[in-house]
């Protein structure tokens, strides 16, 4: 789909870590790559859903992040986005280098060729631990975390249905507001 290099941080050190530790070994890869002008995430990963770690690479690397981006254009050094929000969207406008966190609103990617295909399945990943990247083992992973999961679960959601009848319409009614009234719902 048009990537040059693909880098995977591969290490012990990364493991079981938290939006904090993971968002700094993220921003300390993306130090070592180098100059850039734009950070694209995704809007939040599948395991904790807290949406975080955009905006932690962002303030350790000390650009401008703007979430969720459903479009971005980029020209001349300026980023304009449209930001989306509870009832609709904004257009935001900001100068690289920054961070964008997109949504599913973004669009589908765009299916690559077949050249590009077989480009790619003779690229192989280069592998950094954490040493590659200067990150310091302390505030990587577990190690690194500032919040401990201490349970996860679904909540249990139980619904109470109370029929009431009578013998008519009517009486159906006024059985229903006793009810409500008793419950101090009207």
């Amino acid at each position: 789909m048009g990537a040059d290099e693909l880098i995977l941080l591969q290490d012990p050190a990364f493991e079981g870590g938290d939006s904090h530790s993971t968002a700094y070994a993220l921003a300390m890869a993306i130090k070592k790559v180098g100059q850039f002008d734009l950070i694209f995430c995704g809007r939040q990963a599948a395991d904790w859903d807290a949406g975080q770690v955009g905006a932690g690479i962002a303030e350790i690397l000390g650009i401008p992040s703007l979430t969720p981006a459903k479009k971005v254009d980029f020209a001349a050094g300026k980023v304009t986005t449209e930001r989306v929000i509870t009832d609709g969207y904004e257009v935001v406008e900001s100068t690289a280098p920054m961070l964008i966190s997109v949504s599913n609103e973004l669009g589908e990617p765009r299916y690559p060729k077949l050249k590009g295909i077989m480009a790619a399945a003779k690229k192989q990943p280069v592998n950094w631990k954490a040493s590659d990247i200067g990150a310091d083992a302390a505030k990587c992973g577990s190690a690194g975390a500032k919040a401990k999961l201490t349970k996860i679960f679904q909540p249990v959601k139980e619904g109470k249905c109370e029929i009431i009848s009578a013998d008519t319409p009517e009486e159906t009614g006024v059985a229903l507001a006793v009810k409500l009234r008793e419950a101090r719902l009207i």
